[in-house]
């Protein structure tokens, strides 16, 4: 007993180190929510005031897109060539690109005209910049897992979250290439989203690599519980600095502290990193047999390292079939977990929850005050489904947490079609808050983590990508819709929120037909599982 104490002990602490990965994650991601108006005010707004400045800053706004578009076009035509080999993923990546340069002529071939759609535009994509690094990051995380490690990896993430936090909150004297200071702050937010995108994928797939089988639910579920805990307490972050100062104070240099804030935990999580060993999966992946089984040693006791570092080796022999190997089903269910995930509207509420607040006519220092409320809920249910997924099982939780999700975002749409707003809209937001963090918050992860047989885990990258292109086209959607005249005049800000609703009833339906349980299953029997799928 005391030596099983040893070892839970030892995995405990490795768990803790990389959930400052999510935690980094959840902070990062959030931050910006502090700094929605003064992002609008202080870099969108003056150019309704120069036509000069304006058209300079929508062609940089054009080119920056473009750019985007072409790197995360190469990202993923990197995952589709390992899924559909070289020919076929190359002829598909050569359509996407084609298909992408006539998108991109039809909507800037004009002239810059300063509109404000266009400003609702821009808005829209500086504050959810950061995902087009997630894309990036998710996109290339499974090669950064295989030729650097998951350590490595989570390294070079902490890195970019430094490099970010400095270059977000000065932009105009970090701007590279003569750049307008607010593309340079564009371009800074997508570096951090790289970092995000690595962190997504490494920190769960660290923790479920060293994980025993009937507690590894558990401890993948604390990078959410991190993730969440990171975005509490940039949301405590952002109000206190937001105190500090008057309104004014906040649209010029306040919105500069909640940015710089980030480099604190990074540079603590950086440190940690050296501490820590290589996952037993990686090494052995590398014919590193010695070191995995020190590793196994510690975290599932002398007894059972050496079957376990048998069953690895066997499980990753194949590390360079092609992700396809076990059919195509395991990466279906990864891609539409990773969408439902973001596509029920959670981001929209995590990263405007301020706006949202202040349309039921809160000033920002009492939005911010109700985000921190919401920010305690998402952590007090990650709780409740930290210590419930591994007894539950995967399934009932997600199918519960969607069926709760999808009633709250249909009162949230009605409260503000009712225009009852205040605490009415408050108590329905928390609800789907309570419903998201027990449920598809930290389970999705769960699952990714899982079901990814051995040899293709880098296959998560596909997943993780999706995480991000969900969530990015979510979050600069959501702007367009919640300020577009039309539909404030008939719907009050409530349209988008009854169609996330509806998303929410989709996704328990696919849970409930189509995924499979992995509840107390090692990754080796789950492996299994999609082995006879392809018999």
């Amino acid at each position: 007993m005391l030596q099983e104490r040893k070892h839970s002990s030892y995995i405990y602490r490795l768990t803790l180190v990389a959930t400052l990965g999510g935690l980094l994650f959840g902070y990062d991601t959030a931050v910006v929510s502090g700094a929605v108006k003064a992002i609008r005010e202080f870099f969108v707004e003056p150019m309704t005031q120069n036509i000069g400045q304006a058209r300079e800053v929508i062609t940089g706004y054009r080119i920056t897109i473009s750019v985007a578009v072409f790197i995360v076009g190469l990202a993923v035509s990197g995952m589709l060539i390992r899924l559909f080999s070289w020919k076929k993923g190359f002829i598909i990546s050569t359509i996407m690109f084609i298909l992408a340069a006539i998108v991109l002529m039809v909507q800037f071939g004009n002239s810059p005209v300063v509109t404000m759609n266009n400003v609702n535009a821009i808005t829209g994509f500086t504050v959810s910049a950061a995902l087009i690094g997630c894309i990036i990051g998710g996109s290339v995380a499974g090669f950064v897992s295989l030729s650097l490690g998951r350590k490595k990896g989570l390294i070079l993430a902490a890195s970019l979250f430094i490099l970010s936090g400095i270059g977000a909150a000065f932009p105009e004297k970090m701007g590279i290439f003569g750049m307008q200071p607010l593309i340079s702050f564009i371009f800074y937010r997508i570096i951090g989203g790289i970092g995000i995108g690595l962190a997504s994928m490494l920190s769960p797939m660290y923790i479920s690599e060293i994980a025993p089988a009937d507690i590894r639910g558990k401890l993948v579920s604390w990078n959410q519980f991190a993730i969440v805990l990171g975005i509490l307490v940039v949301y405590f972050v952002n109000w206190f600095i937001a105190k500090q100062g008057d309104e004014h104070w906040n649209m010029t240099m306040g919105w500069r502290w909640m940015f710089f804030s980030g480099v604190i935990p990074s540079v603590i999580f950086i440190i940690l990193l050296f501490f820590i060993p290589e996952t037993p999966r990686y090494l052995a992946l590398k014919k590193k047999n010695r070191k995995a089984l020190e590793v196994l040693k510690r975290t599932v006791g002398e007894k059972e390292a050496e079957a376990d570092l048998k069953e690895i080796s066997e499980t990753v022999a194949g590390r360079s079939v092609p992700w396809l190997s076990f059919g195509g089903l395991v990466i279906v269910i990864s891609i539409l977990l990773a969408a439902f995930q973001q596509m029920i509207g959670i981001n929209v509420v995590l990263y405007y929850a301020p706006k949202i607040f202040q349309n039921t006519g809160t000033r920002l220092d009492i939005s911010l005050l109700q985000t921190i409320l919401v920010g305690a809920v998402n952590l007090i249910f990650t709780v409740v489904a930290i210590f419930t997924v591994d007894r539950f099982g995967r399934k009932p939780l997600l199918i519960i947490g969607g069926l709760i999700m999808s009633f709250a975002m249909t009162m949230i749409g009605f409260a503000f079609y009712k225009e009852s707003m205040g605490i009415t809209a408050l108590i329905f937001i928390l609800i789907y808050i309570a419903g998201f963090a027990m449920s598809w918050g930290p389970v999705m992860w769960v699952l990714l983590s899982e079901i990814f047989p051995n040899s293709i885990r880098g296959a998560m990258s596909v997943a993780t990508a999706t995480v991000w292109i969900s969530d990015l086209i979510i979050s600069w959607t959501f702007p367009v819709l919640d300020d577009n005249i039309w539909l404030v005049e008939k719907f009050h800000h409530g349209f988008a929120y009854w169609i996330y609703a509806i998303i929410c009833i989709l996704a328990v339906i696919f849970v409930w037909k189509i995924v499979p349980e992995t509840k107390g299953k090692t990754l080796e029997q789950i492996e299994k599982l999609w082995k006879k799928d392809t018999r």
